[in-house]
């Protein structure tokens, strides 16, 4: 049995985990070894690699300035405080800048959240929120970010824009109207699929030849967002690629908008892979689907 210590004389003796037996060891010797454990531990930590896919979460609280005589501009925003596609991100925020600047609207490109101010949104007519992930607004700034919308304020969130990493109950039901649980992976992460049309006259279509072959990561949602009363512009054929049980969904929306809010909301769940962006029928989404939101 184990033996407790008496006040300053005797000795207090724990059990220390042997495989097959019990054996005891002074209170003082336990002490050094969880200490020792504690350093390896620590270290190991310090010791771990880097991954750039999941940056340290910053709360930004003082707004960057903005170019002189901004008005009417396309804010693009890819601040990732959930997972950070690093394989799409400096050059779909290129290519975004580029397509703002063809119709002609000034841009501003930031990863400062604090922009997200009822003066400085009042420079923009369109936010792009451009796999923008995680909690990555804090109340005040979600709160100015509504009012933005609501003042008629236009949103073109790509990506993981609309991934499971967004929380807050405004941004779900106004931006997304549907929960994302999972892509496939392994050797099907990425795959060719075929993109059909739902509403193929709606001006974000205009011009795109569909059906339209992408290569691209597939995301699945845990409903319809056409249930949660958004109008679904495009799916993806399911029997195109290879959805895996788990994340088929049969109509398998890809594109979709809301049309109850007062600003203009479009969501595109593709934009994984950097080459898309240079696809003429994804950059002429992207065109008209800017060119739509700033139009109200």
């Amino acid at each position: 049995m184990p033996y407790e210590e008496a006040p300053s004389t005797m000795l207090r003796m724990v059990p220390l985990p042997v495989p097959g037996r019990i054996c005891y060891a002074p209170e003082k010797g336990r002490r050094m070894m969880l200490k020792t454990l504690m350093i390896t531990a620590l270290v190991a930590v310090a010791q771990a690699p880097y991954d750039p896919h999941l940056p340290s979460k910053i709360v930004d609280t003082v707004a960057p300035t903005l170019p002189a005589n901004i008005q009417r501009g396309v804010l693009i925003m890819s601040k990732t405080n959930g997972w950070r596609h690093i394989e799409h991100i400096p050059h779909s925020n290129t290519v975004l800048a580029d397509i703002s600047r063809q119709l002609g609207r000034p841009s501003f490109t930031t990863e400062n959240a604090a922009v997200f101010n009822d003066a400085q949104l009042a420079h923009f007519s369109v936010v792009v929120l451009n796999s923008a992930s995680g909690n990555f607004l804090t109340p005040e700034q979600q709160a100015a970010f509504a009012r933005f919308v609501a003042r008629g304020g236009g949103v073109v969130a790509l990506h993981a824009a609309g991934d499971d990493s967004h929380k807050e109950p405004w941004y779900s039901d106004t931006i997304i109207g549907t929960t994302f649980i999972g892509h496939p992976g392994g050797a099907d992460h990425i795959q060719t699929a075929k993109v059909v049309a739902v509403q193929p006259r709606h001006p974000v279509l205009t011009g795109v030849a569909l059906p339209w072959l992408a290569r691209d990561e597939w995301y699945s949602f845990d409903r319809n967002p056409a249930t949660r009363g958004m109008t679904v512009l495009a799916e993806v054929d399911e029997a195109s690629y290879r959805p895996g049980g788990k994340l088929t969904m049969g109509k398998h929306p890809v594109m979709w908008i809301n049309p109850h809010s007062k600003g203009r909301v479009f969501y595109s769940a593709l934009g994984h892979e950097p080459q898309l962006y240079d696809d003429p029928a994804y950059r002429r989404i992207l065109t008209n689907a800017i060119r739509w939101a700033a139009a109200k």
